[in-house]
């Protein structure tokens, strides 16, 4: 069982959101798709939900910030001191969107943009911690980011971060870590696949995951393949919005 309750290490990828344009409609989606509950929902805090399997929480859900905005999910990444590291963006030839804002005791977000605009988010850790269930069907196995200059995104990640990164061989590809453990990846833009941030959820089947999303209303933008991680899709929500998907890796 892979669970957390305490705060993420600092350049983590430590939660994921959505902004939706059909809060109810979005909720029956993936409530359906991966098995999620939800909660919160307050107007104090705009509406914002969490939603959780088996009890943990995974990702939350909210309202389009900007009317007008195409729906999509964000990426946040743990930091120690929001302030510093939005310094640390401007400084490396990013974009502070969403100045360090509290809220409340639950925690302290950013909204950014690197040099190549895609966006990203900080979450400095209050009572809300994050991610608590992980690389288990229905929940956060895998970010990374689709960019058009593969170098410039290392340096931006690194100077912001303090990432290393490790090429996979025969890719335009590479993994970044702090530690031992990768984090991400960052590889080059795709023909007909998202530029900037994505998600990629666990699933029991990634065949069954195509079939829900298609019942669904939405579209499959690169179908279920055997890799060496795993069965994966490439998949967008019936708004537009785009993630994937990944069934657990062959048996040798």
């Amino acid at each position: 069982m892979s669970t957390r309750d305490t705060a993420w290490p600092a350049g983590s990828p430590c939660w994921i959101d959505y902004g939706a344009a059909d809060v109810d409609g979005a909720k029956a989606f993936y409530g359906e798709l991966l098995g999620w509950t939800w909660s919160g929902g307050d107007p104090e805090y705009g509406g914002y939900l969490n939603a959780a399997k088996d009890g943990r929480q995974v990702a939350g859900l909210g309202p389009l910030m900007t009317e007008g905005d195409p729906p999509s999910w964000t990426t946040y990444f743990a930091t120690d001191d929001a302030a510093a590291t939005a310094q640390r963006i401007r400084a490396a030839g990013g974009t502070v969107v969403v100045e360090p804002m509290e809220i409340g005791p639950v925690g302290t977000m950013v909204i950014a943009l690197d040099p190549q605009g895609n966006a990203f988010g900080l979450w400095q850790a209050g009572e809300h911690t994050g991610v608590q269930r992980f690389n288990e069907p229905g929940s956060l196995v895998w970010n990374e980011a689709a960019v058009e200059d593969r170098a410039g995104a290392q340096d931006f990640y690194t100077a912001v971060f303090g990432f290393e990164w490790d090429p996979m061989e025969g890719m335009d590809y590479a993994t970044f870590r702090t530690g031992d453990r990768p984090l991400g990846g960052l590889g080059a833009v795709q023909p007909g696949l998202p530029k900037g941030w994505s998600v990629c959820f666990a699933v029991a089947s990634a065949d069954g995951a195509v079939s829900a999303v298609e019942a669904g209303g939405g579209k499959v933008l690169h179908p279920a393949e055997d890799s060496q991680f795993g069965r994966f899709a490439v998949l967008e929500d019936r708004w537009g919005a785009a993630f994937s998907v990944m069934q657990g890796a062959p048996e040798e």
